[in-house]
């Protein structure tokens, strides 16, 4: 299986599993894609991404980590801030069976008004499963 995941926070192996319905993560291939979101509406507006692409970079390194200590095959990086473009962009050079993505509760509400999700699934003919935390 080769799975995309996109996540803002570091998930684990659990979290991966209870997504797909308990179906293991050994053996699979994983990217994991985390966008690389602003916190501060002003860092925003300053264009000050640094501390955003940092972040974003130890959050994808984290989740890769933990899904490769569960026999996963990953790689990590940062993506666009909008989750669309970031998986928009990953999707170009990984051909992904499935998309995950992993969505704090507040941003979970705003994809489902702009129908990031479901433009994804139609955009790129892939199954995409949200989980908000």
């Amino acid at each position: 299986m080769k799975l995309l995941v996109l996540a803002t926070d570091p998930v684990g192996p659990d979290d991966v599993r209870a997504a797909l319905g308990g179906e293991d993560v050994a053996g699979a291939e994983v990217l994991v894609v985390s966008p690389a979101v602003n916190e501060s509406p002003i860092a925003f507006w300053l264009s000050d991404s640094d501390e955003a692409i940092a972040d974003a970079e130890s959050t994808a390194r984290k989740t890769a980590d933990a899904l490769a200590r569960a026999g996963a095959r990953t790689r990590a990086r940062a993506g666009e801030s909008e989750p669309l473009l970031a998986l928009q962009d990953a999707l170009t050079t990984y051909r992904a069976d499935r998309v995950l993505i992993f969505a704090r509760d507040d941003d979970a509400a705003r994809y489902r008004e702009d129908d990031v999700f479901g433009e994804a699934e139609r955009r790129f003919g892939v199954p995409v499963t949200e989980i908000a935390r």
